[in-house]
């Protein structure tokens, strides 16, 4: 049984997902705030968290930057804040999604099950492993190493770059990147795929990678393996 974290200051809004989640199978902890939430996460170890942003004492921004020193779980916020602002800067912390209030709880499950799909997906042991240029990405752990450090992405990081990697040399367009990568229509928000590959960007040149996320101007990026 997957087990979700809720993290809602407005208690009709988290007894609203509760019910939705219990349907269909899940176990679901409630918070009203986020002042425990780091070590309970630590204790109780969930798969995904629903967060909203604002909240008393801690906000969901500043709750997400700490989750993201301790731990790569999926997190989806859900936030009255609607603004394009709020959903790119949530997403630039490492958030795998975003809904603005009012939300259909029905849609909420539908995107939690995508995520939780694919990660399970990621998680199903076997031997495979790619090699590109100085990256191993190990498809049975989702682990990749470079330069014998490892890359540390988050869910949607990885997502984007794994199948960028499987399909080496192919230019994808951002409406592409964003129907394979979230496997829906994201309101045409293609900045957040600009958003994800400079984040991936930052994160192969720290390594030193000889791995470039290349921009196709005029259509969208690829990952090839000739050398410069």
């Amino acid at each position: 049984m997957k087990h979700i974290f809720v993290v809602d200051d407005e208690k009709n809004i988290r007894e609203l997902i509760k019910k939705y989640l219990d349907k269909e199978g899940y176990e679901t902890t409630l918070f009203d705030n986020g002042k425990n939430l780091i070590s309970e996460i630590r204790r109780g170890k969930p798969d995904l968290i629903v967060l909203d942003i604002m909240m008393p004492e801690i906000d969901g921004l500043e709750l997400c930057r700490e989750i993201r020193k301790i731990s790569d779980l999926p997190i989806i916020f859900v936030s009255a804040r609607d603004e394009e602002f709020d959903r790119i800067l949530g997403l630039e912390l490492g958030a795998d999604d975003y809904l603005s209030k009012p939300f259909s709880p029905r849609e909420l499950v539908v995107r939690i099950k995508t995520i939780l799909r694919r990660v399970d997906k990621g998680n199903n042991h076997h031997t495979e492993k790619l090699i590109l240029k100085d990256m191993i990405m190990y498809m049975d752990r989702r682990y990749i190493e470079i330069n014998k450090q490892e890359l540390k992405l988050t869910t949607k990081e990885y997502e984007l770059f794994e199948m960028m990697i499987k399909n080496k040399n192919i230019p994808f367009t951002r409406e592409q990147l964003l129907e394979k990568v979230w496997g829906y229509d994201y309101m045409g928000e293609t900045r957040i795929i600009d958003d994800l590959v400079k984040r991936i960007r930052k994160k192969l040149k720290s390594l030193n990678s000889e791995l470039e996320i290349t921009t196709v101007w005029g259509y969208g990026y690829k990952i090839d393996d000739e050398t410069k």
